[in-house]
């Protein structure tokens, strides 16, 4: 049962205004109802729950289309003498809006906490242990890799950079999302990932790795959709924080990766195993048994969660109603005829692509990620060998990478739940952005002038916070900044083919000559930061005048046409972004 106070009403005001004393309570479709109404109704335009007075009455049950007025015992002329053409007119409404009655509040939230639990968590781990993968060849290095292969430096650079010119080449896979089921899709991926990341403890040549990671490339760019994914589950306002707990998961890959790889240093010799063909083992092989996991729990469409209950399926879907169109308001008939169809069997609406490709906003977010990744990609790499650098020893470096992480993970939740809270992207943005240049900044000036490794250590704390809390809101934005399943999918993978070339020089920022303060490479960092609050400042003024245009068109249209477009079927109200 709903709590007392709450009916479904249209999103027109009128039905608010009109009162009747009576107890409030609420009704709603049985669980066995016929699907078919559930498709009717995501083809028209959709009501919201609203608080009202105590003393306001809802619809009744059974009472449907214009029969209320006779069954309540009213004539035309009853409600011609009282006044009564506007109170029928409420009550007919009234009954209209008891055809369409949704979910509760209570039911959403349960529905909500459901998809955090099962779905968001879940592809979490997913990240975590595909960052795991990318990201361990750094602990590999300080536990014998390069030695035992007798790989130079130029080699080393050469086994991170082959990765990502592989991931960035197939980045476009993203919009596979939608042309194939993402059960199968995502499985694969994983599946495909744990293999390649669990044969590079068995190579033996320069050669052999160098082909693994440029294969690991691919598998991990076909994963790197997932936030386009989750827009599936989640509304507008609810995406940063679900994409914050999926982001996370890298910081906390590798502080994890950091801990794992001192107790296998630790006690790896006594295996018999080299330490790094152990470490890349242990932490490759689990994803191939995940992928299995994957297959049965990961869901394609909210509808087909079969951890939900059917009810909770059917408020799942109906909640999404409003954020599947392309209009970011009413969704038109031949979206609700589309809606019946799995997204990856609908016509792939190539228009939609192109407009993404020639919008400038795609480009500012882009540009953004290819700045966050300059540090995004080199600090989780190089971190062990920078603490090592300080005088550290290779056991010490190893446990003393992980705390950064930790923190960083703590700040990333924070600040993508506070960014949903807020409605606002650009802030948070920039002041991470800020706070990851001032740590920057401090390690370059320590260099400079050769400032203690403690300050150089708690300098790092501000880096991988502000760093992993940018990326998270730049993908997030990216996906908010278009209102059409096409877009995101193209934005999505506009932003990691542009974005993902930012590691082709991150990751030679930190060469072995320029240790053990590699200033140039922090300075390089520092600036790139600082171009992302730059961006961020100039997208945010940009989706201010876009929103400030459609608001306007919007007024003037309904100004010509001089109906409320508030609750019309023909009209819907503009797409807004968030800034």
């Amino acid at each position: 049962m709903a709590p007392a106070g709450y009916i479904p009403v249209e999103a027109d005001e009128e039905y608010s205004s009109t009162r009747e004393q009576s107890t409030p309570e609420t009704t709603y479709a049985d669980d066995h109802d016929d699907d078919d109404g559930l498709e009717d109704l995501e083809a028209k335009e959709g009501y919201e729950l609203k608080e009202l007075d105590p003393d306001a009455r809802p619809p009744q049950r059974g009472v449907v289309g214009g029969s209320l007025d006779k069954e309540a015992g009213h004539d035309d002329d009853e409600d011609h003498e009282g006044g009564g053409a506007a109170n029928g007119h409420a009550r007919r409404r009234r009954a209209s809006v008891q055809s369409y009655e949704l979910y509760t509040p209570d039911e959403e939230r349960r529905v909500r906490r459901k998809l955090d639990t099962r779905l968001v968590l879940f592809v979490a781990l997913l990240y975590l242990m595909s960052f795991l993968d990318r990201s361990n060849i750094g602990n590999a290095r300080l536990a014998g890799l390069t030695d035992d292969l007798h790989l130079s430096d130029d080699q080393y650079q050469w086994l991170l950079t082959v990765f990502y010119i592989s991931y960035i080449l197939f980045e476009w896979m993203t919009i596979c999302y939608q042309l194939f089921p993402p059960h199968i899709y995502i499985s694969c991926c994983v599946f495909a990932w744990g293999v390649l990341a669990a044969l590079q403890a068995v190579t033996t040549n320069f050669a052999g790795i160098l082909v693994l990671r440029a294969l690991l490339g691919i598998g991990e760019a076909a994963f790197v959709g997932i936030p386009f994914y989750l827009s599936f589950f989640f509304r507008q306002d609810e995406l940063a924080f679900r994409i914050g707990l999926f982001i996370s998961a890298a910081p906390l890959a590798t502080s994890f990766a950091s801990s794992l790889a001192w107790l296998i240093v630790r006690f790896g010799d006594q295996t018999g195993i080299a330490s790094w063909r152990l470490l890349l083992l242990v932490e490759g092989f689990p994803a191939c048994l995940i992928a299995a996991w994957a297959w049965r729990w990961i869901p394609d469409a909210p509808q087909t969660a079969r951890w939900l209950t059917s009810r909770e399926r059917r408020v799942a879907t109906l909640r999404m109603r409003k954020e599947s169109d392309g209009d970011g308001g009413v969704l038109s008939e031949h979206h609700g005829s589309q809606s019946k169809i799995p997204r990856h069997k609908r016509k792939f609406n190539w228009r939609e692509a192109l407009r993404t490709l020639k919008d400038p906003k795609a480009y500012l977010t882009a540009g953004m990620f290819f700045c966050c990744n300059v540090a995004f990609s080199s600090m989780p790499v190089f971190l062990p060998t920078i603490v090592h650098s300080m005088g550290y020893s290779t056991l010490a470096s190893q446990g003393l990478s992980a705390p950064p992480f930790l923190f960083a993970f703590v700040a990333v939740l924070i600040t993508a739940f506070l960014s949903d809270r807020l409605r606002s992207r650009s802030v948070p943005m920039i002041f991470h952005t800020f706070l990851a240049m001032t740590g920057y900044i401090l390690l370059a000036v320590a260099g400079t002038f050769r400032f203690g490794h403690l300050v150089r250590y708690l300098a790092v704390f501000p880096i991988c916070a502000g760093f992993f809390s940018a990326v998270t809101i730049v993908i997030t934005w990216t996906v908010n900044n278009q209102p059409s399943d096409e877009g995101k999918g193209t934005g999505m993978a506009m932003l990691n083919v542009i974005g993902q070339m930012g590691p082709l020089l991150g990751t030679r920022l930190y060469p072995d000559a320029e240790g053990p303060y590699y200033v140039k490479g922090m300075s390089v960092c520092a600036v790139a930061m600082a171009m992302v609050g730059v961006l961020a400042f100039t997208l945010r003024m940009v989706l201010r005048a876009e929103n400030a245009r459609q608001k306007s068109s919007w007024r003037e249209a309904e100004e010509e046409e001089g109906e409320a477009l508030v609750g019309s079927r023909s009209k819907s109200e503009p797409f807004m972004y968030l800034t």
